[in-house]
């Protein structure tokens, strides 16, 4: 095991061939938990070999004095951790090996003993002694070269994250919570750095802030941190990027944190970036509350359930309102994908400290889910009418490790160029692609040459082929209500009593109270009156003294329920008024329409509406809370409604041509199959 060459995938199956040793003493799913710690164990121990007798001797020369030992120790290491044990993977020994793993695991600098912590390494380890295999476990590590001159940081982390897919296929559970393809991560991070390069080229050594708030392993920051070192090579300090992230898996938050721990920055080596790694939900326990970031970053979950988040993001909807994060609208609880897309409006630095820029991946839900009055399309007219979406790019399917669904890039900016100020830019990408053998449902990858095109679609922002500009209202409309008159007449019959002792209204009232009605009801049985009577009948009815003695009442209730007994429909009767005058609607026909924002009401219901229904009208009490026009506002984004191109069915002959073949084909297999 001393060779480790070859792609991510199998330098990772390579790893993983120590499950072969595991087979029989431990359920496959526990396997994963066992790899990945001592995988990262080996990273570490790997980076700090070169510096390992340098650390050994500070220890033993400061150890006994009164000084703080350690920043001696880090300066010592090259790293913000260190360890300063007399043990490593291969020096443990057969017959004490855990208790000697258990001393060098406990010599590591608190930060880097944590990682292990969050794996509940001690257990695993004392499982593998039990079944006789930690020693050949540690062994088979400690021949493995993880140095990271070796394995640079990105080939590592798509180990780390090839290993995680393996280990969450193994127990069922969605790999896709924990990865983002490098291909999708590449593109996201040149979306929102490349448009910044004329701020690099000016400002030599800038310093800017990269947050990813559901961070994985870590690719998303690792990647775009490379993206900007590459700019060395053209000027003599490159800008740098200071990774800050929050990660809900203990496992994956480990994961990361190993990674910044070897991770250092030009301008500032000493710097320990695993303490900016933290952990727990962005939802109910924000780590980075009130702070904010030049760009960021991020892939959640598609669809996740955040029914567990509920009370604390509620909470803060009621009470911060537009001061905190949630407080444009909540989804529905088996989609948390819109309160990730707030927390990172919520994080952008403000505008008038430069600004941020954003990218997240999405699936098609966030674009068009919920109607006028729902929270998505509340959270979508918040984020247009702000004017915080930049682009959105159609992604292609099979581009994910776990899914095929179509998924979806945001580019969320507070800083918007000129050319771009209240327009969206839609860009469909979902035919650039090249295929790749499989990789679970990933079948595809965005080449370099396709993330360039895509990068110089986005620049342009013209309208074109792939892309379309669009002022942000296209996306919105104004829901109305369409009434109709009430036609109808009151036929009181014996029908109608019958109806009317079903009612709730009737079933309430006392038999005395029910004898009464009876009494002042039959005298008119057989007559036909009009809607207006049942009021009218009623209200006189409770005058009289033996009315006013039993204590009868006229009240709404009863009188609708006199209307829905008596009431029959008259499509070509004299449309219902009330008291007032005014036109009673017919609640059973009453419809809504959708108006495009950027068109008249009025317009629109007499070309639409009024040709078809002409005794129809327009609610005009039906009004939007927020602009008090006529009509509740929403918005949704249909990406097929802009990019869809009629495809013509096939001439029948050719599919008949097309029949005939595949019966030659299938005769042609029978005869093979006969003649055998």
């Amino acid at each position: 095991m001393t060779e480790f060459v070859g792609s991510a995938a199998s330098q990772a199956d390579f790893i993983w061939k120590n499950a072969e040793d595991l087979w029989g003493d431990f359920k496959h799913t526990d396997f994963g938990k066992i790899i990945l710690p001592f995988t990262l164990l080996r990273r570490l121990e790997c980076a700090l070999e070169p510096t390992r007798d340098a650390v050994r001797d500070s220890y033993n020369a400061f150890k006994d004095q009164e000084l703080e030992l350690d920043p001696i120790l880090r300066s010592a290491s090259g790293y913000p951790f260190y360890n300063t044990s007399e043990y490593s993977l291969a020096t443990l020994g057969s017959t004490k090996t855990r208790r000697n793993l258990d001393d060098y695991i406990s010599m590591f600098s608190d930060n880097a003993r944590a990682i292990f912590e969050e794996f509940e390494f001690a257990n695993t380890v004392i499982r593998l002694e039990k079944s006789g295999l930690l020693y050949k476990i540690c062994t088979n590590f400690a021949k493995i070269d993880l140095h990271p001159d070796v394995v640079p940081d990105r080939v590592m982390s798509n180990i780390y994250e090839h290993l995680i897919r393996r280990f969450g296929a193994e127990v069922n559970e969605g790999a896709e919570d924990f990865m983002t393809p490098r291909d999708i991560v590449q593109l996201a991070s040149s979306l929102i750095l490349d448009p910044d390069d004329e701020l690099f080229e000016s400002s030599p050594g800038l310093i800017r802030t990269l947050y990813d708030q559901t961070c994985g392993t870590g690719g998303f920051l690792t990647d775009a941190m490379n993206h900007l070192a590459d700019f060395g090579s053209r000027y003599k300090v490159a800008p740098t990027l200071v990774p800050f992230g929050q990660e809900l898996e203990p496992e994956t938050h480990a994961v990361c944190v190993a990674g910044m721990l070897i991770r250092r920055l030009e301008s500032d080596p000493g710097r320990d970036l695993s303490k900016n790694i933290k952990q727990g939900s962005t939802l109910s326990n924000d780590q980075f509350a009130g702070e904010r970031f030049h760009y960021c970053l991020s892939n959640p979950p598609f669809g996740k359930d955040w029914s567990k988040d509920l009370k604390a993001v509620a909470k803060e909807h009621e009470e911060q309102k537009m001061l905190g994060r949630f407080g444009a609208g909540l989804p529905r609880k088996n989609d948390g994908s819109m309160l990730f897309i707030m927390n990172l409006v919520s994080k952008l630095e403000l505008p008038e400290n430069g600004g941020g820029r954003g990218a997240i991946v999405l699936s098609g839900s966030p674009l068009f889910n919920g109607g006028a009055t729902s929270g998505e399309s509340k959270i979508r007219r918040w984020l247009l009418e702000n004017d915080f979406i930049e682009a959105i790019v159609a992604l292609p399917t099979d581009i994910f490790f776990r899914t095929n669904i179509a998924t979806y890039l945001w580019i969320i900016s507070n800083k918007k160029d000129e050319k771009r100020k209240g327009k969206v830019q839609l860009i469909n990408a979902s035919g650039l692609w090249t295929p790749i053998k499989n990789e679970g449902n990933k079948r595809r990858i965005v080449s370099d040459e396709q993330r360039h095109q895509i990068l110089d679609i986005y620049a342009s922002a013209e309208t074109g082929e792939l892309s379309q500009m669009f002022d942000y209202r296209t996306f919105g409309y104004r829901r109305i209500k369409v009434l109709r008159p009430l036609r109808m007449k009151l036929v009181v019959d014996e029908a109608g009593l019958g109806k009317l002792a079903d009612e709730g209204a009737w079933l309430k009232l006392s038999p005395e109270h029910k004898d009464f009605w009876l009494g002042e009801i039959k005298p008119f049985i057989g007559q036909t009156k009009e809607y207006i009577w049942a009021e009218e009948f009623a209200k006189e009815a409770v005058k009289s003294n033996n009315a006013k003695a039993m204590k009868v009442k006229a009240n709404k209730t009863f009188i609708t329920a006199l209307i829905n007994a008596f009431g029959h429909k008259d499509p070509d009767g004299e449309p219902v008024t009330d008291a007032k005058g005014n036109i009673v609607p017919d609640s059973d026909l009453t419809d809504y329409e959708n108006v495009p924002y950027l068109e008249d009401v009025q317009d629109y219901f007499a070309r639409e509406v009024l040709p078809h229904v002409p005794d129809a009208y327009i609610d005009e009490t039906f009004i939007d809370e927020k602009d008090k026009q006529i009509g509740l506002v929403g918005y949704e984004i249909n990406f097929n409604r802009f990019f869809y191109q009629y495809q013509p069915p096939r001439k029948l002959h050719q599919i008949d041509e097309e029949l005939k073949q595949v019966e030659a084909d299938i005769a042609a297999l029978l005869a093979e199959v006969a003649s055998e």
